[in-house]
């Protein structure tokens, strides 16, 4: 172990004792490996010097002169394997195959094993391709109702159904022309009609699978549907809509609007949950959106967040009447966002 200014830092050192905020939260947690996310937070937080591995780190700096690659979680890694998969699924379909369903499951439950390191307002994927937004849309929506299956309350035995109906509910998409789902301006009456269909699209192709529950199957059908009767396809209302359906289409706004599209940027996930809190009336199921919103928001106080001013501060308190806007440490002075409502959280940092 060495102690180094942060100015000295490389990418993939490894940090070997907890790095305290001046407040005294952790910023870091030892064995946190260094890359330029954690130097911009070290810098934020103006912190001097940090104690690190460095592999032999006792030699002189040129005798380790090489660089060494940084490792990734298993999360990710499976993450991004899971999104190929799905791909790949995808182009099988569209070519008149059936649904590889073994191996999506089987691709999903390795995904599934890395869950509990999964945050949903925080993990951002590596490889994120706009093209590809549908594909990594389900992957995270199935990571999402996993978690919200869970927080639900729902049986363990709907855990893996529901996620599954994440993942799978655009798959009625292999049968839209694919210039109207790259089309970067606004959808003519047509094409919105042909968009729709993707809902009995993906219906169609599941209700013979075996493999899937009824539930999963209806949440191709039904994830647009709302508890007001004014979704689509069948302008269903409140009770003959599935709770899977219902929890894939909260997950399925949230992941729409936080990942980057053709024509439109990520907004920031807080002011999403924002949205879909506004949507609960009406629209979305009440008790699941706040089930949603509690859990998601639950940090621990020091989590590291960036305003939508630029400034990086730490979560302090997190009143449960305004769980999408907390108190922030900024340099040492306290920005409520329940009351300042023209700045909000715009990314979480660690």
């Amino acid at each position: 172990m060495i102690t180094v200014d942060c100015a000295q830092l490389k990418l993939g050192d490894v940090i070997s004792q907890d790095v305290l905020t001046p407040l005294g939260g952790v910023l870091f947690h030892k064995g946190r490996v260094v890359t330029m996310r954690e130097m911009d937070i070290l810098t934020a937080f103006m912190v001097q010097q940090v104690a690190i591995e460095r592999g032999g780190a006792e030699a002189p700096p040129a005798a380790k002169s090489e660089s060494k690659p940084l490792p990734h979680s298993g999360l990710t890694l499976e993450y991004d394997s899971m999104v190929a998969l799905l791909k790949k699924a995808y182009g099988q379909v569209a070519g008149g195959a059936a649904l590889p369903i073994l191996e999506l499951r089987t691709g999903l439950e390795k995904l599934l094993s890395h869950s509990r390191d999964y945050q949903v307002l925080s993990f951002s994927p590596r490889h994120v391709n706009q093209e590809e937004f549908y594909y990594h849309s389900s992957v995270l929506s199935a990571l999402t109702c996993y978690q919200l299956a869970q927080w639900a309350g729902l049986p363990s035995k709907d855990w893996m159904q529901v996620a599954m109906g994440g993942l799978l509910h655009d798959i009625g998409n292999v049968k839209v022309d694919r210039t109207i789902l790259a089309k970067p301006g606004i959808l003519t009456s047509a094409e919105q009609e042909e968009m729709k269909r993707h809902t009995l699209s993906g219906y169609s192709l599941l209700k013979g699978v075996a493999a899937l529950n009824e539930g999963a199957k209806l949440s191709a059908l039904q994830h647009h549907e709302r508890i007001d009767g004014s979704g689509y396809p069948l302008s269903l209302s409140a009770e003959n809509i599935h709770p899977y359906a219902k929890m894939v289409a909260i997950a399925d706004i949230f992941h729409a609007m936080t990942l980057n599209k053709i024509y439109r940027r990520a907004s920031s996930p807080y002011l999403v949950l924002e949205q879909i809190q506004q949507d609960a009336f009406g629209k979305l199921d009440p008790s699941y959106v706040r089930t949603f919103i509690e859990k998601a928001t639950q940090f621990h106080n020091g989590t590291l967040v960036r305003l939508s001013d630029g400034r990086v501060g730490e979560i302090v308190f997190t009143d449960r009447n305004h769980s999408t806007r907390p108190w922030v440490s900024v340099d040492g002075s306290i920005v409520d966002l329940s009351t300042q409502r023209r700045l909000h959280i715009e990314e979480v940092l660690s």
